[in-house]
């Protein structure tokens, strides 16, 4: 994948986390699917597998969300 493949998200604040930021980015459809998303090992940032649900993002992540039906990508901006 290339860099033009992943979509920036602007947050407010320096810091959001990670299960916020999969809804706001509309990787997950709420907290719930945040969770499972999780749970099923779906979800990377930056390249490493990740289930915590409160993992701290910043400025400059990347969060990869692959599942059976695709792949998305997208930064926090």
């Amino acid at each position: 994948m290339n860099d033009a493949s992943i979509t920036p998200v602007q947050i407010t604040g320096d810091i959001i986390r990670l299960g916020q930021f999969l809804k706001l980015a509309g990787l997950a459809e709420s907290g719930a699917h945040a969770r499972e998303l999780l749970v099923d090992n779906e979800v990377t940032v930056n390249g490493e597998a990740e289930a915590r649900r409160g993992r701290q993002l910043h400025r400059g992540d990347i969060v990869q969300l692959d599942t059976p039906t695709g792949s998305a990508r997208a930064s926090v901006a």
